[in-house]
């Protein structure tokens, strides 16, 4: 097969698979996990049932898919080099705003809270695939920054907490209750800002030294 060829096929499937989820999304909000069959996906999406299933032989492999893709811009830059923490902090906070601010994200939350007394694996396959990851890079920038000197962090975890929640608090959570909420580019931005100028603040550093739990 000429590399031409090969190209055309793997846009081919790339588009087929965000169709399937976009589908799935969709079918699961409307019906719930349980009510919404393979079948329909494939017919909502609009691609054979053979082409569904040779990519998601099972729904829960299908909705792994779908908690990859929401949280896969987390994983498309690598963080930011150490040595300043109001930079680094910065460019991780707007990427974690930008990446909350995404409808499929909601759309993924309120589908693991709907179906998460019958399905907990859901609940799983988000934590595990999706949320551990991302927090576990940011909790790495700010481990290298400890050892960099920038900052005295004595719990990595809690500090990576402490960040992220700040952000999630006011730019996330309120979507999933109020209706509709929304917050301006402006605020996201203060948001992020208040929220690097505390984490700085609470753990500025005069030198060097390995963290109690890490």
């Amino acid at each position: 097969m000429s590399k031409v060829a090969s190209t055309y096929h793997q846009r081919i499937a790339q588009e087929k698979r965000a169709l399937i989820l976009t589908a799935a999304t969709a079918l699961f909000l409307e019906l719930g996990y349980d009510r919404t069959s393979l079948a329909r996906i494939a017919e909502r999406s609009g691609v054979s049932r053979a082409t569904l299933f040779k990519q998601f032989p099972t729904k829960a492999a299908l909705f792994d898919a779908m908690v990859t893709e929401s949280w896969s811009t987390a994983g498309e830059e690598d963080p930011p080099p150490a040595g300043n923490i109001v930079d680094g902090l910065s460019t991780i906070g707007r990427r974690y705003a930008e990446l909350l601010s995404q409808p499929r994200m909601t759309d993924l939350f309120r589908i693991v809270i709907a179906e998460l007394p019958r399905f907990p694996e859901l609940a799983n396959a988000q934590f595990s695939r999706g949320k551990m990851p991302y927090f576990e890079s940011v909790r790495g920038y700010l481990l290298a920054e400890h050892e960099a000197g920038t900052v005295r962090v004595e719990d990595v975890d809690l500090a990576a907490t402490q960040f992220l929640g700040m952000i999630s608090n006011y730019v996330f959570w309120p979507t999933l209750l109020v209706p509709g909420w929304e917050v301006s580019t402006e605020r996201v931005a203060q948001v992020v800002d208040e929220a690097v100028r505390t984490i700085a603040a609470r753990y500025a550093a005069t030198g060097p030294g390995p963290p109690t739990n890490g």
